[in-house]
């Protein structure tokens, strides 16, 4: 009802399909989570996976382009009801600086070398799946530092 969950909802949206896509290219399936009940339609492994990189992927970014007036009240239309909703410049604007940001490199702390932000989910989704093949003996969040 309000731009800001507009806004963090479609990053969200974003994230999750990359959650989604890494759960899958490891064999897994997205639909059995460990952290929610299963639900018909929901992602629930894919949202599982989400939870460590909503913060750096989609929080923190969300914030930067509203502080640096990239996405502006005119990137938003309400719709009947009360709901908003981004414009298609929004959603464009949103996507380019998605991707951007995913192309950031950071240090994983289990491997130990610079990986770009937007191959995270496929690296967690690899570890999780050692350890569900038992190659491995627990599994590590990973942590942004």
């Amino acid at each position: 009802m309000d731009p800001m969950n507009a806004l963090l909802s479609f990053l969200y949206a974003l994230l999750v399909n990359d959650c989604v896509a890494g759960a899958e290219g490891v064999g897994l399936d997205p639909q059995v989570g460990f952290l929610r009940a299963l639900r018909s339609g929901r992602p629930a492994l894919g949202l599982d996976l989400m939870e460590e990189l909503r913060a750096v992927l989609a929080d923190r970014l969300a914030l930067t382009l509203v502080n640096r007036r990239q996405i502006t009240e005119a990137h938003f239309v309400e719709r009947p009801g009360g709901a908003v909703h981004l414009n298609d410049e929004g959603r464009k604007s949103v996507i380019v600086a998605y991707q951007t940001r995913k192309q950031e490199e950071v240090m994983h702390p289990l491997l130990e070398q610079k990986t770009p932000l937007g191959l995270i989910p496929h690296v967690q989704a690899r570890l999780l799946a050692r350890v569900l093949r038992g190659d491995m003996d627990a599994y590590l969040p990973f942590l942004y530092r």
